[in-house]
This record gives C-alpha cells, sequence and structure tokens, in this order.
C-alpha cells in the first residue's frame, strides 16, 4: 500500500491552474469538421526533464506534462503522435522543421514566435536560484559580475538570462539534474530552475545542501504548448481542452509525479526526517520569497521619492500627470498646473553653505505639503523647483491658490534666517492640449514671475484665449 508523503507540501509549492471548467468539451460544426479531417497531430517533446516530461526505456511519453497532454487530447477527441528525439535541442530542430506540429510544455518566448502559436498555459510554476547552503541571498542577479550560472540549453531561462543578465557567466548542460550537480559540485555558483522540478532534483538526488537563494521577479513559467504557425484551428482545439480542467484534476497530477511513494513496510522514521527537511525548505523559501518582495516595494518607493524632501520625484510626477491629463481630456474636467521655484536660492547655498541650503529646500517641502489638498500631486520638479499638480481645478482658482502657498512663505521663518519667498507660474489644461504645452505654458507663467521681480503669481493661457 502506497503513502504520499509530501503530497499536502508540493501542494503548496505549486500556483494555481488553468480556471476550473467543465470535463466535457462541446465542438461547434467547423471544429467537428476539423477534428474529422485531423484526427491526429504529431508531438515532440523533452525526452528528459522529469518530473515534467521524460520518454522512457519503452520510447513512451510520461510526466506532468504527458498526462495533462493526454486529458487535453482526450477531452477534445485528438489523438497525439509522439515524434522521438535523443535531446530538447533535437526537439525545436524537429519542430522549426515542422516535422512535429505541437511542442510541450514550454514557455512563449519572442525567438519561438517566429514558427510558434501558443495555447493558454496548461501549469505555471515559478523559477528560484539555487545555491549551496553558505551561499549569500541573491537580491538581484544583475550585481553578479563574473558569477557562473548553469543553464540547460535551449530553454527560455537561457534565452532570457543571457538577454537580461549579460554580466553572468552562462554554463550549458544537457539537462536539469547536470545544472544542478554542477552547483552540488561547487563547478557553477548558481542554477535557476523551475520550483517544481528543483525540489524534485533535491529530494531524488539527496543534495540537501542547496538551497533556494532568491526569486527573479517576473521569471515565472507559464508553460503552454507549441502549435505550428498555419494551425490555429488545433490551438484552438488544444485551449478547449486546457480550459476543461479542473485545478483538483491539475494538482492531482503534479502531485502523482513530484509526491514520493513508500512502499510498505513503511520507515516512518524516514518519512519524517524527509518532511521535515522539505518543509524546511518550503518555509525558508516563502520567507526569502516574501523578503525579496518587501525589498522590492521599498526599492520602487525609493525610485519614485526624492531623497533629500521625501516628495515624489519628476518620474513619479511624470507619471501621475499623465494619468490626470488623460483623464482630464477624456471627461472634460479642469486641471492646472502650478511651478514654484524658490526665490534666490543660490544667494543661500553661497553664503551659507549647502547644508543651510538643504534645510530650506526641506522646510519648504513642508510647508508646500501643509498647503497642498488631498487631490493634489506634489513633487520636486529639480533643483530649487517644485510642481503642484492640481485637479478639478481652473485657472482662477489655481491662481488664488498659488498666491495662499506665496503668502504663507512670506511669513514663515526659515534655516537660513531670511526671509524666503516663491514665485509662481500657472497654467490651465485646454482642450486639445498635450502635456509638454500645459508644461510649457506653467514654466513660460513661472519665468515672467521671475522678470517682473519675484515673488509673485504669474498666469500664462495660450495665444488668443482670454486671461479669464
Amino acid at each position: 500500500m502506497g503513502v504520499s508523503v509530501f503530497r499536502v507540501l508540493f501542494s503548496l509549492l505549486l500556483l494555481a491552474g488553468p480556471a476550473l471548467g467543465q470535463a466535457a468539451v462541446v465542438l461547434n460544426d467547423e471544429q467537428q469538421a476539423y477534428l474529422a479531417a485531423n484526427p491526429l497531430a504529431t508531438l515532440c517533446v523533452d525526452p528528459d526533464w522529469v518530473p515534467f516530461e521524460v520518454i522512457n526505456a519503452r520510447g513512451e511519453h510520461e510526466g506532468i506534462a504527458a498526462d495533462l497532454l493526454r486529458l487535453v487530447a482526450e477531452r477534445v477527441g485528438l489523438q497525439l503522435q509522439l515524434v522521438p528525439t535523443a535531446h530538447w535541442d533535437d526537439s525545436l530542430a524537429a519542430s522549426r522543421a515542422g516535422q512535429c506540429q505541437l511542442l510541450s510544455f514550454l514557455n512563449q518566448t519572442p525567438e519561438r514566435e517566429a514558427w510558434l502559436i501558443f495555447t493558454e498555459p496548461l501549469f505555471t510554476d515559478v523559477n528560484v536560484l539555487i545555491a549551496r547552503e553558505e551561499h549569500p541571498f541573491v537580491l538581484d542577479p544583475a550585481a553578479l559580475a563574473g558569477k557562473s550560472l548553469a543553464l540547460p540549453s535551449g530553454t527560455s531561462i537561457e534565452e532570457r538570462t543571457r538577454r537580461d543578465f549579460p554580466n553572468l557567466r552562462i554554463i550549458t548542460t544537457d539537462n536539469e539534474a547536470q545544472a544542478l550537480a554542477l552547483v552540488n559540485e561547487r563547478k557553477a555558483d548558481l542554477t535557476m530552475r523551475s520550483l517544481t522540478v528543483a525540489a524534485y532534483t533535491i529530494k531524488k538526488e539527496g543534495w540537501f545542501n542547496l538551497k533556494i537563494a532568491g526569486q527573479v521577479p517576473g521569471y515565472e513559467n507559464a508553460f503552454r504548448v507549441g502549435v505550428l504557425k498555419g494551425h490555429e484551428p488545433l490551438r484552438d482545439l488544444l485551449n478547449l481542452g486546457i480550459a476543461s480542467i479542473a485545478p483538483a484534476e491539475l494538482n492531482e497530477i503534479a502531485n502523482r509525479h513530484v509526491s514520493i511513494r513508500v512502499e510498505a513496510p513503511v520507515d516512518y522514521r524516514l518519512i519524517g526526517q524527509l518532511a521535515a527537511v522539505f518543509l524546511i525548505i518550503l518555509l525558508t523559501s516563502l520567507f526569502w520569497i516574501a523578503k525579496l518582495r518587501r525589498l522590492n516595494q521599498q526599492l520602487q518607493i525609493k525610485s519614485q521619492t526624492d531623497s533629500l524632501t521625501g516628495l515624489a520625484n519628476r518620474a513619479a510626477l511624470d507619471s501621475r500627470f499623465a494619468i490626470a491629463h488623460e483623464q482630464a481630456q477624456r471627461y472634460g474636467r479642469p486641471l492646472s498646473l502650478i511651478m514654484l521655484d524658490i526665490d534666490h536660492f543660490k544667494r543661500v547655498n553661497d553664503d551659507l553653505g549647502h547644508q543651510v541650503g538643504d534645510q530650506v529646500l526641506r522646510e519648504f517641502s513642508e510647508l508646500l505639503k501643509a498647503c497642498a489638498r488631498g487631490s493634489d500631486g506634489l513633487g520636486r520638479w529639480g533643483g530649487e523647483e517644485f510642481l503642484l499638480l492640481c485637479p478639478e481645478t481652473d485657472l482662477q482658482q489655481a491662481r488664488a491658490f498659488a498666491e495662499r502657498i506665496c503668502a504663507r512663505a512670506r511669513q514663515q521663518p526659515f534655516a537660513s534666517g531670511r526671509p524666503q519667498t516663491l514665485s509662481a507660474g500657472v497654467a490651465e489644461l485646454v482642450p486639445g492640449d498635450t502635456l509638454d504645452a500645459l508644461l510649457q505654458r506653467a514654466d513660460a507663467a513661472l519665468y515672467q514671475a521671475k522678470h517682473e521681480g519675484r515673488d509673485r503669481v504669474c498666469v500664462r493661457v495660450p495665444e488668443g484665449w482670454p486671461q479669464g
């Protein structure tokens, strides 16, 4: 009697599969006619990619991909004919040459789109970086200049990694197990593999000195079936079958191949030790993945924030500005810009030093934050310039708002010990306005305020428009 040891653990590792669908697939007349004329499709696979797929000693296709493809074909009434190959590279070559209509279980990439169209995902899984236990956690592969990364040749991960991380030294192998073996033997620093495959191979080979050292965002696997271009009806048939697979069916197939089965008599002590090891691997990976996500969120915030003032930086303002502009134009709502500049700021830096100048910038930032309304977008535009994005605000309202800000600046003490004032330029969006045109008018109004003596607000409208 068999006992499934890691069924629960590996179910937690698997991402959600295709949406719940009906087991019976109903074909329309056109699809039935196509199937009657084309009852058989030729298939190329990876002959050595356990537990996803392998061609066994009897020449049969088995593994997670094999079971899923058979289920899809059965649901739509299609017969699959395996085209045996010795290596994944051979399967790619056979597919390019048109010797097989289908190429199983692969990620969609621009290179493969040259000759293939793709079904919806059949199975999803994350890719993780695997290293020896002494290797530090990897936050960004771009920082690993000169490190070696072992990858099976001809895979989408090899293609993408060479493009995205040219600083890494790629060592190609014939299969997944060889890539992990090179890391285990210290002949490579890292490998990047599917979490399902990595867990299966580490368990099978007993390489418990390996660990999950990081996850690269955007490198998730979405395994599809590649279909030769010109065979769109075949692709559509397969999609019907894929949509019919329920998550419970997908997980049952995955657990059938990833879980360990122990025949009686059962060594429960060994089972407990192995379960504990994989629980540690699971918890460790989840911890580091969560930490990585938090770090990425912090980096995202930093990339959108001015480090001195804590306000939005120019990149964040550009993004907010584009959204507000599109909404105002679409719904015909008012939108105004206020561009502000600290008067005679260079004198502060020259006379009192940059530390005092930085403090003055921070004090103006706090003043503007106190003045800004909840819907306004406030940021540092550059140097001593600030930008206020004012939705639902027309030109006269924006001018009055800018006047209040300038008046408040006149009354506030600053670290410089001197009176500090602001000049402001105001512009309102008009129908058909571009972002650049609106910014140029606000900038021109600010220049006018400076030219006329500073510590004032000027407005600028397009030629031919009333000043309001």
